[in-house]
C-alpha cells in the first residue's frame, strides 16, 4: 500500500492518465501542475481561457515573461507552434465542444458526477461563477483534482452537492491524495488507492464505493 500521494505526484498521475494528441485546459489552482509532467510524446495541446493553444510548462527564472501568463495569472511557457486569440475566441472553443479534457479543482462532486467549484457561501467568495461552467459543460471529459477530505474530516465526495453547482453530471474522474475515483453510470468505482484502503475509505463516507476492477 502506498503512501498518500503529494500535489505533485498526483499531477504527475493525471498527466500520464491524458491520451496522446489531446485538446486539454487545465483550471485554476491544483490543476495547473499537470503542465509540469507533460512529455513531448504525448503531444497533448494546451488551452488557457484567457486565450492561448500551445501553453508549455511553468516558467521560472530568466524563463519569466510577466506578459505570459495562465488563467490563474501563473508566469508560463510558449511551445513551439503556440497561438493566441481574443477572450471571446477561447470561450467559444470552450463552450464549443473543441476540448478533450478539463482538469479542475472542486469543493463538492457527486455520486453523479455534478461539479461544485465555485462558491461555498462565504461571505469573500466569489460573487459569479466564471469560466469553470463553460469548461464543464463544453469539455467531452471532465477530472477533477482535489483533496478527498476537508480540514475537519469531511469526505468532498458526496452523494449530493450542498454547494451551488457548476455542472450536473459532467465529472468522469476524481483524483485525490488518498484514492482515483471513476463515475459512470454503475456509481463511483474506485480505481486505485494511496496510503488507505477501500474499507477505510468507505468508513469515512456516505458514498457507496465499488470496488477496483
Amino acid at each position: 500500500m502506498s503512501e498518500k500521494l503529494s500535489r505533485d505526484a498526483l499531477a504527475q498521475l493525471v498527466a500520464r492518465d491524458i491520451k496522446p494528441g489531446s485538446y486539454v485546459n487545465l483550471g485554476i489552482g491544483q490543476p495547473t501542475l499537470v503542465s509540469n509532467y507533460l512529455t513531448p510524446e504525448q503531444e497533448v495541446t494546451l488551452h488557457t481561457e484567457n486565450g492561448m493553444l500551445g501553453m508549455g510548462p511553468e516558467a521560472h527564472g530568466d524563463q519569466i515573461d510577466e506578459d505570459l501568463i495562465n488563467a490563474g495569472k501563473i508566469p508560463v511557457t510558449e511551445l513551439p507552434g503556440a497561438s493566441y486569440f481574443h477572450h471571446a475566441d477561447s470561450f467559444a472553443m470552450m463552450r464549443g465542444g473543441h476540448l478533450d479534457v478539463c482538469v479542475l479543482g472542486a469543493f463538492q462532486v457527486s455520486a453523479t458526477g455534478d461539479l461544485a467549484n465555485w462558491h461555498t457561501g462565504a461571505p469573500d467568495a466569489i460573487p459569479a461563477v466564471g469560466g469553470a461552467m463553460d469548461l464543464a459543460t463544453g469539455a467531452k471529459d471532465v477530472y477533477v483534482m482535489m483533496s478527498l477530505f476537508t480540514k475537519d474530516g469531511r469526505s468532498k465526495l458526496v452523494p449530493e452537492c450542498s454547494y451551488p453547482l457548476t455542472g450536473v453530471g459532467c465529472v468522469t474522474r476524481v483524483y485525490t491524495n488518498e484514492a482515483v475515483f471513476l463515475i459512470s453510470s454503475e456509481g463511483v468505482r474506485v480505481r486505485e488507492t494511496f496510503g488507505t484502503t477501500v474499507e477505510e475509505l468507505q468508513a469515512k463516507m456516505d458514498v457507496k464505493l465499488l470496488p477496483p476492477l
